[in-house]
Order: C-alpha cells, then structure tokens, then sequence
C-alpha cells in the first residue's frame, strides 16, 4: 500500500474512527485501524467487537493494499503535523513497518496483518429506513444522559429504539432511564421502520454515533437485525452490536394522576436550581421546591455551609406542596429544553413528576422525588 493523502483529510477519518479503539487492549491488534487503499480512496476500519467504525475518504492511491497501524499513535502523529500538509503512507517494504513521511518529518510505525483484523459488518439487516441526522440527533440529545452507568443493571446501559404510537400516530420513540429519571422522545416513524423490533443500544454506540452526526446534515441510513445496528452516511458506516436483554415496561413508570400543574420560565427556574444548589455539600445536592398559590420558592441547606432560599413566580394554583429533587438531574433536564416555559405535573411529596417544555409533546421527563 503506498498513496499521498491530505493531512486533514486523514485527520478527519482518524478522528472519525479512533474513538473506538481502547486505550488498552489484551488483543494488540484490536488497538489497531485498518487502512485500506484502492479506487482513489483509503478505508480506515477500526473496532472493539463490540462496535464497528469505518470511514472512507479521497486520496491518491500509488499501489493498491492494506495493512493495519496502531490507531491513537497514528493520530497523534496526524494532528501534530502542520496544517496543510500532505501527507505519504506507505506499506511496501514487506518487513512489516509502514513509513509516514510528511515535509521532512518521517515516521515509521510497526505493522500488524491486515488479514488478522476482524470483521463485524457482515450478516442480514433485514429493516432499513431513512431517518434526518438532525432527528436522531435530537432523539440521542433528549434522551442519553438518563442512561444508567450501573453495569449490574446492563439492560439499562443503553437508548431504548422502539416503535410505539401517540394518540394513533405511529412514531419512533426513543427512551432511557437509570431508576432515578426517565427520559422520552420521539419523531415520526419513518417508512420501513414499521416492522422494528425493540433494540437498546449500548451507550458507547450512543456516544460515538452522537459525534459523528454533529459534522452532517445527510440523512442516515439505519439497517437493523435483533442483534445489530448499522448507521450509514457521508461514506461513515457504524455497525454495533445490541444489548442482549429486555427494556422494563417504562409506560408502567410514566405517572397518570399527576393532578398539580404548574408553568415557570425553563431559564429562570434552571438558574435559581444552580444558585441554591451552591450550598449543599452533599454528592445528591438536593434542592426542596415548595410550591403555593402564584409562587415557587427553591431552598437547600447544608450543616457546613448553611442555607439558600430563591423566589419564583409561576401559575401554580394547587395546594401547598413541598417535594425536593436532585438538582444536578434537574439541571441536566433543563438543558435538553429549548422553549421558554417548562410545564411540570406533580401529585406528592413521594411520587414521580412529570416534566415537559411548554407546547412540545415529542419529549418527557420523568423524575423520582427525594427526602430532603
């Protein structure tokens, strides 16, 4: 393999596929991209069996072949050259070494065979459909930070894809919850997705394919079987596997009789959240809401540090009602809204509260109340 390729180019599809790799390995050469150069492009392959990157970009292609170089050394290299730069790979010596030579800057980086790479993308995907990146983006950015880090629980290490239906509208729902609060959204059910099967995928999965669809505005390719995912776009193609396991019936979590309403500006409120907050010493960081006719008033204290209290109006018209939270859950649903107002549908001091933006009924909150 032998070609010259753009320094931001490489850069860029590096960057694409080196995320996936571990920093450590028991198998080296799964800390290995595999690059293979042909038809004026070079396909840059990277894994951890569990989840598959590939990405392919434009270069000039002396002698067809492939070969595989540690990934986050390449990069390094890659991102420390000058801008502008063009950039030689080349893998012809057969001893097992490839030479990057950029300027007067030379390189050589100890090889492994490609054949040894393993392969992932294989197998039927039996559903596909077509879906904007700017919604799944938004599914992904409602949702993935109520995933559950607990690996005991693993079936909840993930977003939960499924179709469902609102109000006789079939749509694509996309759901995550870790016990303490819930998190739902969902866009229309794009053609083809009809036949879906219920699919959690991993939060890795999550995180990459969350960074890869910032840089488009192409629709996405999702192709699925009941144990693979693959999202393809831009010549980036994604294939992780899903997680083995059955999501909770999370409709069950979703409280009905939330009987107390009440309206309050998103930024207003998340601020006084952030102020009173500032005292508690505490991990939870618990923050009380009392709740009266016209008013909310926002208070924490802490034994080290003392007291805060913060006034708000609202609508509230219900009875007296004094529920607390954990601020920093509160604080990550306000920043998933965009509107002005958050409605929030409460019962009592020891039942979930439901929160939503004001008009906009793609998204739910669910949120578990705490002593305080």
């Amino acid at each position: 393999m032998k070609l010259i390729i753009e320094r931001a180019a490489l850069l860029k599809s590096l960057g694409h596929v080196q995320n996936v790799v571990e920093r450590r390995n028991t198998i080296p050469i799964l800390s290995n991209v595999k690059m293979s150069a042909g038809d004026g492009k070079l396909r840059l392959n990277a894994t951890d069996m569990d989840l598959d990157v590939v990405d392919a970009t434009t270069a000039q292609v002396a002698e067809p072949g492939e070969t595989t170089a540690p990934a986050h050394t390449l990069y390094e290299i890659v991102r420390k050259l000058p801008d502008g730069a063009d950039v030689e790979l080349d893998a012809t010596s057969g001893d097992g070494q490839m030479v990057l030579r950029s300027g007067r800057s030379r390189f050589s980086l100890s090889c492994l065979p490609a054949g040894e790479f393993p392969v992932m993308t294989g197998g039927e995907l039996p559903v596909n459909f077509d879906l904007a990146a700017g919604q799944l983006k938004d599914l992904i950015d409602k949702t993935r930070f109520a995933i559950s880090t607990e690996e005991t629980r693993y079936y909840l290490n993930g977003i939960y894809l499924h179709a469902a239906e609102q109000d006789g509208v079939p749509v694509l729902r996309a759901v995550a919850t870790d016990g303490h609060r819930l998190a739902s959204a969902e866009t229309a059910l794009p053609d083809g997705a009809e036949s879906m099967p219920g699919i959690i995928v991993p939060r890795k999965t999550v995180q990459e394919l969350h960074k890869l669809i910032e840089e488009t505005e192409a629709e996405v390719r999702i192709s699925m079987s009941d144990a693979k995912i693959q999202f393809s776009f831009d010549g980036v193609v994604l294939t992780s596997k899903l997680i083995d396991g059955t999501f909770p019936d999370y409709e069950r979590v979703i409280p009905q009789g939330n009987d107390k309403e009440m309206m309050v500006a998103r930024k207003a409120f998340g601020d006084a959240v952030d102020r009173v907050s500032a005292i508690s010493t505490e991990k939870s960081r618990a923050v009380k809401l009392t709740l009266d006719k016209g008013k909310l008033v926002l208070s924490a204290s802490s034994p080290d540090s003392g007291s805060a209290t913060d006034e708000l109006e609202t609508d509230y018209a219900g009875e007296r009602l004094e529920i607390g939270f954990n601020s920093a859950y509160l604080l990550e649903i306000m920043r998933q809204v965009v509107g002005d107002n958050i409605s929030m549908s409460l019962s009592d001091a020891a039942s979930p509260t439901i929160i939503r933006e004001e008009g906009d009924d793609s998204a739910l909150y669910v949120l578990m109340p705490m002593r305080v």
